[in-house]
């Protein structure tokens, strides 16, 4: 994209029009000069987005004169305690990438049955010592099957099951005041059919017909086809639906992920000016970070998946740069599960550094963690790390074990074969393991859409039960046990240290297990993902502090490693990861450097005890006295071999002792 800038006579004409919307709205004049401070500062990356992809569209005059309304309408309505909050994070435009920063994940029905019930619950997150917590899908989704929540209705209200916009809003300020976060997702892509907006259309009005894609007949759908994946192949084949009531004789409606979720049309104007309108309103009810749902899918361009196209990159500017406006507390974080040269695109890169998401989900890493546990080598991990694009230095990873979703086997062919793998096979492999179908396999997952075309299988199911610790209580084996144990905690060390915000997905910390009972309800018994969505134990949260059960050695294990992150700066998100050869195949290398400090994390992917040689720690830049900041008295150096050994699944945070550790 060419960088554009307002020009001369554009810039008296919207300068003019802000001047005056601020005269009659805005009465502090405090606010009125930060305002156009902030307009100075950012409305030209805004308008450079918009240049590139709708200078030429008839509607052009008005979007820029509805969005200078829709600017200083959301300022306007901005509370005091938000707009010193935008303050704050100006002066630490850094907070998210704090080592202090670590989340949880949550589905509010499941954690506590409600927003007041959540409420109630503030000191279960603040005794594992959150600052981030995601509340997953909070907004009015369709009745019935409804993708778990992202078939949205209202983006304006919340779920009238689990609450009120002003429970909400008593939350987020509870969260915000003791020191937490707060994430909720937002579905860019697509609305439920039954949204305002598809209901107008359905009933003909051709101005709301305009924000959904829909063809008269097959002939471009079936040329999209061509090139286009299946999200849910098992039970949402194909890309379009046919709506026989739909215009004068009927319509195929653009539905990427299911027949009730109607693609929007971000070639319209005015739909980018509705979604900006809803972020604000959002925004406004104290979001911190908004998780834009199916952002790689919102333009769509004939020949291609449809996914990933230059064009995204344009609408997430603009909207990112109008949101710095009014709210620039509020930060963007990219749901983008696509290949890591893609992936990094979101986080801007080059030019647009600074200006699209401050966070993204590094899925690569959760999915070669649990790769390397399965194979129980290094080598494919570390290689796939290696080739792994570099990120910007004011943008940062999200990272994790699990979450809501499956897990599909994003290796690549290409850094299999370095490695010796066949990528098809590896991934086979895999789902085989995770499933439960290879033999000496620990895990209980799940394979969730089996796609016989490309053979593609992915896995469901919660961290404990993928890890082995179902199946060895299952058979009440306590040798299985401690090893579950084992690769659990190595699986959270990794992603704590990596760089990012790591999270929890919500009981991970209790060893909570897979839920069968949603196959009791209709709604969701065809799909297994629900199978790690369980409602959350308060039986077993009521022995977190009990070192003698299985959830309190979870529990002190994962809050263990929360206290010793939060106390190592030098994981601040700026400071280089970069991937190392332990020439031992079992054990993942990698190094933390920031000027704060140089950690080495050293990863035993094996049930075995692997050696290290300390020539490798050494060329990793650490040469005096090593100390564990994982565990102290847990650093096994063999003085005689030149070797530190590791533990069956032990993770450690290698430094050398200093003032600021």
């Amino acid at each position: 994209m060419q960088k554009a800038t307002v020009q001369p006579s554009q810039t008296t004409s919207i300068a003019g029009l802000f001047d005056a919307l601020l005269a009659q709205q805005i009465a502090n004049p405090r606010d009125r000069d930060i305002f156009r401070v902030r307009v100075q500062r950012h409305f030209n990356d805004c308008f450079a987005g918009l240049d590139a992809l709708y200078a030429q569209h008839p509607a052009w005059p008005a979007l820029l004169e509805q969005l200078a309304e829709r600017l200083v309408a959301a300022y306007a309505q901005r509370r005091d305690v938000l707009k010193i909050h935008d303050l704050a994070r100006e002066i630490e435009p850094d907070w998210f990438a704090q080592a202090r920063m670590v989340g949880g994940i949550y589905y509010v029905d499941r954690l506590a049955g409600t927003l007041r019930g959540v409420i109630e619950q503030i000191d279960y997150l603040q005794d594992l010592g959150l600052t981030y917590v995601h509340l997953m899908p909070l907004l009015q989704p369709r009745c019935g099957p409804n993708d778990g929540g992202y078939a949205v209705q209202d983006y304006r209200a919340i779920n009238r099951e689990l609450g009120s916009i002003a429970d909400f809003i008593e939350l987020s300020d509870l969260l915000r005041a003791n020191g937490m976060s707060v994430c909720i997702d937002v579905v860019v892509n697509h609305t439920a059919k039954e949204h305002e907006w598809a209901l107008k259309a359905r009933a003909g009005d051709p101005t709301y017909l305009d924000y959904y894609l829909s063809f008269a007949d097959r002939s471009l759908p079936d040329a999209y086809e061509q090139h286009l994946p299946e999200v849910f192949p098992d039970f949402a084949p194909g890309n379009f639906t046919w709506y026989p009531e739909l215009g004068e004789h009927g319509r195929w409606v653009w539905t990427t992920f299911n027949e009730f979720q109607w693609d929007l049309n971000y070639a319209n104007p005015m739909v980018w000016l509705e979604m900006l309108d809803i972020l604000l309103h959002l925004a406004n009810l104290g979001v911190d970070v908004l998780r834009l749902d199916a952002v790689p899918f919102m333009w769509k361009r004939l020949g291609t998946n449809c996914q990933n196209q230059p064009e995204v990159l344009d609408l997430l500017q603009s909207w990112r740069a109008a949101m710095r406006i009014v709210c620039p507390a509020t930060i963007f974080k990219a749901e983008a599960i696509v290949a890591p040269d893609d992936l990094v695109q979101y986080l801007g890169l080059g030019q647009r550094t600074g200006k699209l998401c401050e966070i993204a989900y590094h899925n690569s890493l959760m999915v070669l963690l649990w790769s390397g546990l399965a194979s129980q080598r290094a080598d494919l991990l570390t290689q796939s790390l290696l080739n792994m694009p570099a990120t910007a230095g004011n943008a940062t990873w999200i990272t994790y074990v699990r979450c809501h979703d499956d897990i599909g086997w994003a290796i690549t062919d290409q850094n299999a074969a370095l490695v010796g793998e066949d990528g098809p096979l590896h991934r086979q492999f895999l789902s085989a393991w995770y499933s439960g179908e290879f033999a000496g396999s620990f895990a209980r997952g799940e394979v969730f859409q089996y796609n016989p075309i490309t053979n593609d299988r992915r896995i469901s199911g919660m961290t404990a039960s993928l890890a082995g610790l179902e199946q060895a209580l299952a058979n009440a084996d306590p040798t299985a046990i401690e090893l579950a144990i084992r690769r659990i905690g190595l699986l959270y060390a990794v992603i704590f240290g990596f760089g990012g915000i790591p999270l929890i997905y919500m009981g991970d910390e209790l060893g909570m297990r897979n839920d069968h009972s949603y196959l009791n309800d209709p709604c969701k018994a065809n799909d297994n993902r629900w199978l790690h969505r369980p409602a959350m134990n308060w039986a077993l949260a009521a022995q977190r502090h009990d070192p003698t059960t299985l959830a309190g050695r979870l529990w002190h294990l994962i809050r263990n490693l929360i206290t010793i992150r939060q106390q190592t700066p030098a994981l601040h998100s700026a400071g280089q990861t970069i991937p190392i050869w332990t020439q031992q195949r079992h054990v993942l290398g990698v190094i933390r450097v920031h000027p704060l400090g140089r950690i080495l994390i050293l990863g035993n992917l094996s049930a075995e005890p692997q050696r290290v040689a300390l020539s490798v720690i050494h060329e990793a830049g650490l040469v005096g006295n090593l100390h564990n900041l994982l565990e102290p008295a847990r650093l096994n150096i063999d003085v005689q071999s030149a070797e530190i050994v590791l533990d069956s699944y032990q993770c450690c945070w290698l430094c050398e002792p200093a003032k600021n550790f």
